[in-house]
């Protein structure tokens, strides 16, 4: 049976998989065929119950439709970067006298959208681009490719919790900017002084409200045509750029 070529992005086995996870090799995501038993596959979960990896459970049919070599019911996606931590990086900016900027995801799923938006953020000197652990885009070949390879210089953080790292960068005194439809502000009224996060929600269903709720501003991109909303990657630049026109005002 004709089989396409695996992506370097994907290891399979359970004896690979746990070598790459005991050397410290990024992991976006593992699947494990429902059912699996065994002393090896219980290691294998014990090695990963206080990681960020999100692991999911999926039928055999699943896992074949990937590989159908020797995959003994374990998958798992690489990361191509070696992620960064938010606690690490925040204090090194200011140690280095620079005003933090960072753009958040807030389950933006789309690689194509998350490529597009590293790019923007490298162009316009953000220090970081912040993506949840589970339910968002994660680093791969393609978003790598799709964003010209600046996923590769802006830093990722991959956060377990956005909500506790929003609470810990709003106490580091970054204000954060939620961009949603969900107001009558406009995102032209802040005045983007000091370090910024700016906040950008999933594509269908925006940002959530727990996260609203802990920005100190929330403001939307006017808008006059018939289309109530704008592509993700599109409006991230809109406010991106927007932040930095106001402080280079």
């Amino acid at each position: 049976m004709y089989e396409k070529k695996l992506s370097k992005d994907v290891i399979f086995g359970l004896h690979p998989v746990m070598e790459a996870i005991k050397s410290g090799q990024e992991i976006n995501k593992i699947l494990i065929q429902k059912g699996l038993q065994g002393n090896t596959f219980h290691e294998l979960r014990g090695l990963l119950k206080h990681s960020m990896v999100n692991l999911q459970l999926v039928p055999v049919q699943k896992l074949n439709s990937i590989t159908r070599k020797n995959h003994q019911g374990v998958i798992a996606f690489v990361s191509p970067v070696t992620y960064h931590q938010v606690e690490d990086l925040i204090p090194r900016l200011y140690e280095e006298g620079k005003e933090p900027k960072f753009v958040i995801l807030d389950g933006v799923t789309d690689v194509r959208n998350f490529g597009a938006i590293a790019r923007t953020a490298e162009c316009l000197g953000f220090n970081g681009v912040i993506i949840p652990a589970k339910g968002g885009a994660t680093v791969t070949s393609d978003a790598v490719k799709t964003s010209a390879g600046a996923l590769m210089t802006v830093p990722v953080c991959r956060v377990d919790s956005l909500k506790k790292t929003i609470d810990y960068m709003v106490e580091s005194g970054i204000n954060i900017v939620a961009c949603t439809e969900k107001t009558d502000n406009s995102i032209y009224d802040y005045p983007y002084e000091g370090p910024i996060g700016i906040l950008m929600g999933n594509e269908e269903t925006g940002i959530s409200n727990e996260l609203i709720n802990r920005s100190q501003f929330i403001g939307k991109i006017p808008m006059t045509g018939e289309i109530s909303s704008m592509n993700v990657a599109v409006a991230a630049g809109i406010v991106m750029y927007e932040a930095i026109r106001a402080k280079n005002k």
